[in-house]
């Protein structure tokens, strides 16, 4: 029986299959088209100021899967890390997500829990009843002045569209605390490798049976010589946009050194529009164990991804769904192919997220192997 097994591309989604179908006796080969692993993940040491850099931008470990924390601890040591966001807006400093010190901060006020959440619904804007677009949800919950402040210009220059045009759901998922945590994530587990993502995403591929080819795109033509391929690239690549590009948002960063301390933290976000970038993050906070006398900063810009782009973000609006629809009717009919993780499902989603379905993903394969069943397109179904 052949058992050899081709996995495109080296981040987490790859890495975490290659690895367990490894371990379960198959040879498996790797294909990654940039010269390096762990995708957008990737991180190395700044040559000039000594900081761990997140090559394609920040990255922050968080979890409640128990399994994805007990998994990713078995390859590196995770080091404590909270990410305190701040947000810049008409010349004043505040912390995110909105708490109680934001809003007794932005109200000039002193209120309590109770009083706070009081105040917040008299601002909200009680004739939508049932919000649809993330205008909506942000008027009716808090208000127009937090809205304009601290939503409204920077979802423009994160997503290029306006409030109106994106769906109410984006906003449901950044919460408003009556307290003054100041955590970003309210997740169980929360931490940073301690030698950086790449060196995890290398320990999780260390095992007999694994064979990694970088600086090699795979050829979906050649996908008969093996019993299976896992694919993680982008979904509409593989079928070279038969069906059209699917739209996918895309970053560029603006890369400066300094001495010292820059910004005091590791990410603020400007939300007016008194700068073009989303946001400056200061990569040796990511790393407070570490001391370092020069420091590292990326000015973030948001675009639209274009062909010879990196793709960071699946917009997946109301209007590009028939056309994800006709690529997962394609998928399914392909024989011996699985698409996995952010690209290849075309979801956003999160880092533990991510290991969680490679997991799922090559346990499906080993029950199917071993039944002699056949294994699906996707694990998870990329439209639900």
């Amino acid at each position: 029986m052949q058992k050899n097994i081709a996995i495109v591309g080296a981040g987490f989604s790859g890495a975490v299959i290659a690895r367990q179908l490894a371990e379960a006796g198959y040879q498996v080969e790797i294909f990654e088209s940039r010269p390096h692993i762990a995708g957008n993940c990737h991180s190395e040491r700044d040559a000039e100021t000594g900081v761990m850099v997140h090559i394609y931008g920040p990255h922050i470990f968080h979890t409640d899967i128990e399994r994805v924390w007990e998994y990713v601890n078995r390859y590196s040591r995770f080091m404590p890390y909270v990410n305190r966001v701040k947000a810049i807006t008409n010349n004043s400093v505040y912390t995110l997500p909105i708490n109680l010190l934001t809003i007794n901060q932005f109200f000039g006020k002193t209120f309590r829990p109770a009083e706070a959440q009081e105040f917040l619904a008299s601002l909200g804007d009680k004739s939508i009843e049932n919000p649809v677009t993330f205008e909506d949800q942000a008027l009716r919950f808090v208000g127009k002045e937090l809205y304009e402040a601290f939503f409204k210009t920077y979802t423009v220059k994160q997503w290029g569209m306006q409030p109106t045009e994106l769906p109410a759901s984006i906003l449901k998922r950044l919460p408003v605390r009556f307290n003054y945590d100041d955590n970003y994530f309210a997740h169980k587990y929360q931490g940073m490798p301690e030698n950086g993502y790449t060196d995890l995403v290398e320990k999780i591929m260390d095992v007999p049976g694994i064979t990694l080819h970088l600086n090699t795109k795979f050829d979906p033509a050649n996908k008969g010589d093996y019993a299976h391929v896992f694919y993680s690239g982008p979904i509409d690549a593989w079928f070279k946009h038969s069906e059209g590009r699917l739209p996918y948002r895309t970053l560029d960063f603006e890369v400066f050194r300094d001495t010292g301390d820059y910004q005091g933290n590791a990410v603020i976000n400007y939300c007016d529009d008194s700068q073009p970038y989303t946001r400056i993050t200061e990569h040796k906070h990511f790393s407070p164990w570490e001391k370092h006398e020069k420091t590292l900063m990326y000015k973030e810009y948001s675009r639209q991804c274009e062909e010879k782009d990196i793709p960071y973000y699946p917009i997946r609006q109301a209007r590009d769904k028939q056309q994800l629809e006709r690529y997962v009717t394609v998928a399914r009919e392909e024989p011996n192919v699985t698409f996995v993780g952010r690209l290849g499902t075309y979801r956003y989603l999160d880092m533990d997220v991510t290991i969680n379905e490679a997991l799922d993903t090559a346990d499906k394969f080993l029950e199917c192997a071993k039944g002699n069943e056949r294994m699906p397109a996707f694990v998870i179904d990329p439209l639900a």
